[in-house]
């Protein structure tokens, strides 16, 4: 193809995505009664809906006060429930409920318009099945070592250009390293000239607030605005994604390529009736969208929140820095995952009921959409004592939460399939940090919703200082 047909043919794509994405989620399921529900608030569906996106810091414990263990919300578009649960028991039967009947993909039907409908998160079913299945090769323990030596020399490369006594956001720079970090390993693009074309659609895809995907259910929207420069965005992202395909399909070296695009190029499709096709090239960028989205920002904001909580503790810090320098794995990978229960970056997991069900106690009709509230899980004290401190031994020893309980990555056979790469990343990246710098936090911070996530709203500022 000739680069305008290339644009001609990414804008339809593109937009065709955005008319079909729109729309799905929920249309082809019945009304659900409210009066069958758990209680909850009765204000309109767009003020809870923005409650939900905007203030959930507050809202799910101010909801867990008002209504207990389950609690429910009616939510735009289409007035369609949701029903958040608050029980350890209720969590792990979610997880372990049948996926046929518990569809994951409908509950993140939101993303739709960004991720694609080949997306890892978006699908349920067979389909799940065969994607997480060629997938899975390339976040597996042989695939996680051989990436990081990479992670570790960009983390090294980012924090090599700090400089003593500055003063830092570290979002900002947290964001900088993992974006580098996918780029590299997931998309395997090295060449300067095309990371600098990268960046910032990506950027710009991820830093988009709760308004622009609510408006996404409402296609006239698309034209306007905030809504119109982001689908543009996403026609200039698909046409760099959907370029890098193409050519690294002719790659003479694919075979002995080790990034995610490279894997997943050479790969059979290991589906019934699909042997030897692998990905098309729609699949292959729905999946590194989702590759690229659900493993940047997110490993990016909790870093930030690690390198602050570490940062208003002497103890901590050095604690941390002699883990750094003596290979301390463990301690390192327990300060990243007390980051993520303290600071929850998503707030719930949540599935669609394609059958009814009993979850909780509840006879729950069809349609209706369930979930555990990572927020609430991760701030009740029966399942954290002394939940509002920050004490990363808590995943040391015996005694370390139970997978139903701290669930930053969801479960079941919906559980994060890049939960080892982040973890992976987040150890090399804190290494990197500590074993150069002393940190210390600067003032406060508190979260804010960006997307669908939740950041520092100040950014999480630190002062480094060299050892």
């Amino acid at each position: 193809m000739t680069t305008t047909e290339s644009r001609e043919d990414t804008l339809a794509l593109t937009m065709r995505r955005f008319r079909r994405m729109s729309v799905v989620g929920g249309a082809d399921l019945p009304p659900v009664p409210l009066d069958q529900l758990p209680p909850g608030p009765r204000w309109p569906a767009l003020v809870q809906t923005v409650a939900l996106m905007r203030f959930r810091h507050r809202f799910h414990p101010w909801l867990h006060r008002r209504y207990g263990e389950a609690f429910t919300l009616n939510l735009a578009p289409g007035n369609r429930p949701l029903v958040l649960f608050t029980s350890p028991a209720v969590t792990k039967g979610i997880f372990a409920a049948d996926p046929a009947v518990f569809h994951a993909g409908r509950g993140n039907a939101i993303l739709g318009p960004i991720m694609g409908e080949h997306s890892l998160l978006l699908q349920d079913a067979g389909e799940h099945h065969r994607a997480r299945k060629l997938l899975m090769p390339a976040f597996l323990g042989h695939a996680l070592r051989g990436y990081r030596a990479m992670v570790a020399e960009v983390a090294a490369a980012e924090v090599a250009t700090w400089r003593e006594g500055e003063e830092l956001r570290a979002l900002e720079r947290m964001n900088a390293l993992t974006l580098e970090v996918i780029l590299r390993v997931v998309f395997g693009v090295t060449d300067e000239t095309r990371l600098a074309r990268l960046r910032p659609a990506v950027n710009r895809t991820v830093e988009i607030s709760p308004a622009i995907l609510l408006g996404w259910a409402y296609p006239r929207l698309q034209r306007l605005g905030p809504w119109r420069r982001t689908v543009d965005n996403q026609v200039e992202l698909d046409r760099l994604m959907y370029a890098e395909i193409r050519e690294r399909r002719g790659a003479a070296d694919l075979a002995e390529r080790s990034d995610v695009l490279s894997r997943l190029l050479a790969a059979g499709d290991p589906g019934e009736g699909h042997a030897g096709s692998g990905l098309d090239d729609t699949e292959l960028r729905d999946q590194l969208v989702t590759l690229l989205l659900a493993g940047h920002e997110t490993t990016a904001a909790a870093l930030s929140w690690a390198l602050v909580e570490v940062g208003r503790s002497p103890d901590l810090l050095a604690r941390t820095q002699r883990a750094a320098d003596e290979g301390d794995d463990a301690w390192l990978e327990a300060v990243l995952k007390e980051s993520m229960r303290l600071h929850p970056i998503i707030p719930m997991v949540v599935r669609t009921l394609m059958e009814p069900a009993t979850v909780g106690g509840w006879d729950l009709p069809r349609g209706t959409t369930v979930g555990p509230s990572i927020i609430m899980s991760h701030q009740q004290d029966a399942n954290f004592p002394d939940p509002e401190a920050f004490r990363p031994d808590r995943f040391l020893g015996d005694d370390v939460p139970a997978l139903h309980v701290w669930i930053p990555f969801g479960g079941g056979v919906r559980r994060c399939i890049g939960a080892g790469f982040s973890l992976m990343e987040g150890v090399e990246v804190l290494r990197a940090v500590f074993a150069r710098y002393d940190v210390t936090a600067v003032g406060t911070d508190v979260p804010k919703v960006r997307n669908i996530t939740s950041v520092p709203r100040r950014g999480a500022r630190i002062r480094v200082g060299r050892r």
